[in-house]
């Protein structure tokens, strides 16, 4: 046990040292369409949003990682056989309607008796990836992968349930799960294969479900703020990384660690002991993961 801690603070300085170099740009290690360069659509019409409903739609896909640009009403999916999953948060757009007024200065000889004016209405729509039963990009004809069988029997042996299929990789503490895009989808980068990084996302993942209520009820779990968010992401790839080494998923270290991480230390602006404050939490959430093992193998 003591031998693991100490690689962990070694992988902690090798990343602080990548970081404060110049770690390079983060990419997602696997394959998603363009949903950012492309508007969005209307699942009734399929015809594009317009104006700021652009920007804001655009805004919910990149916060909330959704990569298929269909967005519709709860009744609209239900139109197309589709169903909203319980739980799920709606996204607010504008509609404008023209409608037109008598117009109260108008004599009787006058042409235009009435005038017109746009009024907003508030309407709530969910994205396609919100849904089940909506048909999500096909991932059949991407390059098969292998999956990692000591990777997923170590996060099942923590009890924590996995859901494959999809285009996003996360975790969804109101319902205890993991979502992973399906393996055929990863594509690695420059710095690791597409095993690695689908064994190396998974690992992210189940650090981030030993923050919930029922494991380690970390405190700065939460979604909803940039800086909590921040924060558990800190602790979510320093504990990958952890766990990366801890169950050979590489030989090397990989650079993604340093470019994930160097992204949200960013965003945090300056606070000089967050990695290091993560790194005892992602230490924690490590250990906790590695004694659910010897529990379950006793």
């Amino acid at each position: 046990m003591k031998k693991r801690l100490d690689v962990h603070e070694e992988i902690t300085n090798k990343i602080v040292a990548a970081i404060e170099a110049g770690a390079g740009e983060f990419k997602l290690p696997w394959h998603r369409p363009a949903a950012s360069l492309q508007r969005p659509v209307s699942v009734t019409s399929g015809k594009p949003y317009h104006g700021i409903n652009v920007v804001t739609l655009w805004i919910e896909a990149q916060m909330k990682g959704y990569s298929v640009p269909v967005w519709g009403t709860y009744k609209a999916f239900q139109d197309k056989g589709a169903q909203v999953r319980k739980g799920e948060k709606a996204s607010l757009i504008v509609y404008y309607k023209e409608l037109e007024f008598q117009r109260e200065d108008a004599k009787p000889d006058d042409a235009d008796q009435t005038r017109s004016a746009w009024m907003a209405r508030g309407y709530w729509v969910f994205n396609a990836e919100q849904c089940d039963g909506y048909p999500l990009p096909d991932a059949s004809a991407m390059v098969p992968v292998t999956r990692n069988a000591d990777v997923e029997r170590f996060i099942d042996n923590a009890g924590i349930e996995v859901r494959w299929g999809g285009t996003a990789a996360y975790y969804k503490p109101s319902e205890d799960y993991i979502a992973m895009p399906d393996a055929g989808l990863f594509t690695g980068t420059s710095t690791s294969s597409a095993e690695e990084a689908m064994a190396a996302t998974l690992l992210h993942e189940g650090i981030h479900a030993t923050g919930h209520k029922k494991r380690l009820d970390r405190d700065f779990t939460a979604r909803f703020s940039t800086e909590a968010r921040a924060r558990e992401e800190l602790v979510g790839e320093l504990g990958s990384a952890f766990l990366c080494a801890d169950l050979a998923v590489t030989p090397h270290l990989r650079d993604d660690h340093a470019q994930y991480l160097q992204h949200w230390l960013a965003i945090m602006k300056g606070d000089a002991r967050a990695i290091f404050t993560a790194a005892a939490a992602a230490n924690r959430a490590a250990e906790y993961l590695h004694s659910l093992q010897h529990q379950t193998s006793s």
